[in-house]
């Protein structure tokens, strides 16, 4: 039987667990928030994502209750919570730093907060005990912080946010201290968290890589603004403008003068060069100045020219990044233009087909760039 999609957003029936009205926050003359409406599904793992200074820990901080809007306002479950105490929220917040009380035990450290709720004793040891279990700690509960490696710390961390049993936790750049092998492990497991507690989840990262791997959802930001949001698979096929499609993994973004064909453009990048041509359901206008945005995986190197790709280019190889199982071409065009394109090394590196100042053929096909008007 075929698991059905999980995609909350998509049913005009679904009432949203946080709802940002309107929100604008201000410090001083500096507007970190502008006008900001979004809507976070329950059980969504949701990533805010962006430059340093876009405004997401700001969003965060106004849904943990650490700051109140300026202006619009925050519903959590259909209520108002602005002006709301943060430790009356059913809202939990793991810092990037863990915070983590350095004399308590692992045990004790998660126990802090049901501690302090005056639960009874059965109630809370089968509470931690349980954290423990899904956060695969059970044989360090006695040992201390300084104990445990970083990754662990981690996952202590994450079991006393989601001791208490919050309706939505606030992870900020909550991997950012552990090495990119451990960050990408701690990634699977937070998914796997999240999928069997069901507690909504949003993260703010700027790691792009990490945001598309534990999202359902991407919010990428810009400027206090947000300027996409979908799922990770459409923000990276089909951004909604050059600073998404660049924001996110590498891309070639070829500026040039389009014109409006039956099913799509031919778009103009430069005297000289060969008109390009790119199917796209959007309708853009008749015409006028337009971006071609294109993966670097979906172009195709060669030595002779293809006959059967409706876009074909002619470069020398300036540069080479070898990263191990693909290899990624900086492909010069006459007049300066760079243009990326991306090889899986199944050979080994002494029978590699290219190499630098060789002259070589990019294309790709009329459905694989992204035509952007801005």
């Amino acid at each position: 039987m075929a698991v059905p999609v999980f995609a909350p957003w998509t049913d005009p029936e679904e009432k949203p667990l946080i709802q940002f009205r309107n929100v604008t926050k201000r410090f001083g003359d500096f507007t970190a928030i502008e006008d900001l409406t979004l809507d976070i599904y329950a059980k969504e793992f949701f990533a805010l994502l962006g430059p340093s200074g876009c405004g997401k820990t700001t969003l965060m901080r106004m849904l943990a209750g650490f700051e109140n809007p300026t202006e619009g306002s925050i519903l959590l479950s259909g209520q108002d919570i602005s002006g709301v105490p943060p430790n009356i929220r059913p809202v939990n917040m793991m810092f990037q730093s863990y915070a983590l009380f350095p004399h308590l035990s692992v045990w004790e450290n998660i126990a802090f907060g049901l501690k302090r709720e005056s639960k009874d004793k059965a109630q809370i040891h089968a509470r931690v005990d349980e954290m423990l279990r899904l956060t695969r700690l059970e044989k360090f509960a006695r040992r201390k912080p300084h104990q445990i490696s970083g990754g662990q710390r981690q996952r202590v961390a994450l079991a006393r946010s989601l001791a208490k049993a919050p309706k939505l936790l606030l992870l900020d750049e909550p991997l950012g201290a552990l090495d990119k092998k451990l960050r990408q492990d701690t990634q699977f497991e937070l998914m796997d968290i999240q999928e069997k507690t069901g507690t909504t989840f949003v993260i703010v990262t700027h790691d792009q890589e990490e945001a598309m791997t534990v999202a359902s959802r991407v919010a990428v930001m810009d400027e206090g603004k947000l300027i996409q949001v979908a799922t990770p698979a459409e923000i990276y096929e089909q951004p909604n403008s050059v600073y998404v499609a660049d924001f996110i993994g590498e891309v070639t973004i070829l500026d040039g003068h389009g014109t409006r064909t039956d099913d799509g453009y031919d778009i103009a990048i430069g005297e000289g060069l060969p008109t390009l041509r790119a199917k796209t359901s959007h309708d853009l206008g008749a015409g006028g100045k337009m971006h071609l945005a294109i993966r670097p995986e979906k172009v195709a190197i060669s030595a002779e020219k293809p006959t059967d790709r409706p876009n074909a280019l002619q470069g020398k190889i300036l540069d080479i990044a070898y990263l191990g199982n693909i290899s990624t071409y900086h492909v010069e065009l006459p007049g300066g233009t760079i243009v990326k394109a991306q090889e899986a090394n199944t050979r080994r590196l002494s029978r590699r087909s290219f190499t630098w100042e060789d002259t070589v053929w990019l294309s790709w096909t009329d459905t694989a760039a992204v035509v952007l008007e801005r």
